[in-house]
């Protein structure tokens, strides 16, 4: 497994939340990470990640809304 560590500057607030949410939840639909590893990126609660990751177009059961809906 590689490492990656980049710090980011202090101040950029959302921005840089939604970097690191981008990031994690593109690393979760790619079956890399966990929610837990995701959440754990982000700085946020695992269910708070959870409850987030549809907002970036990433499923929690590996299905769009729509597949789940038909």
């Amino acid at each position: 497994m590689r490492t990656l560590i980049k710090k980011l500057p202090d101040g950029l607030g959302l921005e840089v939340i939604d970097l690191k949410m981008s990031m994690a939840t593109k690393l979760y639909d790619l079956c890399k990470i966990t929610t837990g590893q995701g959440a754990k990126i982000v700085g946020i609660f695992k269910r708070a990640f959870t409850e987030l990751v549809d907002e970036y177009g990433v499923s929690l059961f590996g299905y769009t809304s729509d597949e789940l809906t038909k």
